[in-house]
């Protein structure tokens, strides 16, 4: 029988050893392996870092750490590419290194894809949806939304002319709500001790009215439910510009903090990730979705959740985005598991 021995050698008969030349030759190949693919190899370490680390890239100048956090999953598309240089530069040094930012991706990423826990006894569900100030069809989207059939639809930007639209279609099936500014809340549980939430921040124009807070009396025990719209961010040649956003995302958390009733949830359009620490003087108080990535914005090609389901003494066990609707964001609906005995304050 014969063996063939690859890199261009010649055939021999099984068993025999190689040659000094074929064993010489092998070698070289191997240490070429580990020295080709170092730019790719370089990269994944680099992302790696960079995922690892993310809280120590700088804020200070254009907000540059916020801006990386952002956009932070689609870290994960990097090993992807990675993998492809490897195999196309026969490295395998790149193939180790790409390893680490799975790994580092994985752990930050890795459990919001698996399956949602199984429902519990006390589940509510919620959809949070910025409506647009510009949506053609309102009565159109309120249906979309009561087809998911939540407890709690959270809507921003509403617009006076539209309002009518959206009380006529929900209130069959939410018969208690209530609006403050542009944000607005409708429930199938009676709500009461609604008002508004001072969360404007400085230089923002008189009239600017988008958080509420309303108390939701479900089968389970008293909720404080929050609704808000925090200033937009814009991206410019200095970098991101997201101080007003900051300072309402502050104000709302120290709103949350002074909360007496001990289950709160909070839905709104944060123009913001969980994983930026501009929102960070909010987030840390609440706890942030187990389950799900639900991009929802833009609708066309979303690439970043931003209007978000936050709970504290409540457990989100999952989002997801609904079918897109005459928005320019997607609807996030959530299912939430109150923790026991979160009764009263």
């Amino acid at each position: 029988m014969w063996e063939w021995t690859g890199g261009g050698t010649m055939p021999r008969a099984k068993g025999e050893r190689p040659s000094p030349a074929e064993h010489a030759m092998r070698q070289a190949w191997a240490r070429a392996a580990w020295k080709r693919g170092r730019t790719p190899a370089a990269l994944g370490v680099l992302t790696a870092g960079l995922l690892a680390l993310h809280p120590f890239v700088p804020n200070s100048v254009g907000r540059v750490g916020s801006l990386a956090e952002t956009f932070l999953p689609w870290l994960g598309l990097v090993p992807v590419v990675l993998l492809g240089l490897a195999l196309l530069r026969r490295s395998a040094a790149a193939l180790l290194a790409l390893l680490l930012p799975v790994a580092v991706w994985t752990h930050l990423f890795g459990g919001l894809l698996l399956p949602a826990a199984a429902h519990g006894g006390h589940d509510l569900v919620v959809v949070q949806h910025n409506v647009s100030d510009e949506n053609a069809d309102p009565g159109g989207t309120a249906r979309a939304l009561v087809r998911a059939e939540p407890d709690l639809i959270a809507l921003q930007e509403l617009l006076p002319q539209a309002l009518p639209a959206y009380a006529q279609t929900l209130a069959p099936h939410y018969p208690y709500h209530a609006v403050h500014g542009t944000v607005g809340l409708w429930s199938k549980h009676p709500l009461t001790g609604a008002r508004p939430l001072d969360i404007k921040p400085r230089g923002i124009a008189e009239g600017w009215n988008r958080g509420l807070r309303a108390e939701v009396h479900t089968p389970h025990g008293e909720i404080a439910a929050y609704v808000a719209h925090l200033p937009s961010i814009r991206l410019r040649a200095t970098g991101l510009a997201s101080a007003h956003r900051d300072e309402s995302a502050r104000l709302l958390g120290q709103a949350v903090d002074a909360e007496p009733l001990r289950t709160v949830l909070l839905l709104g359009d944060l123009n913001g990730t969980v994983d930026d620490r501009g929102l960070a003087p909010l987030t840390a108080r609440l706890n942030t979705a187990e389950r799900g990535f639900a991009f929802s914005f833009p609708a066309t090609f979303p690439v970043a959740r931003i209007d978000q389901v936050l709970a504290r003494s409540a457990t989100v066990d999952a989002v997801r985005t609904l079918p897109r609707t005459s928005s320019d964001h997607l609807p996030v609906a959530a299912r939430i598991t109150l923790a026991e005995g979160a009764h009263g304050s």
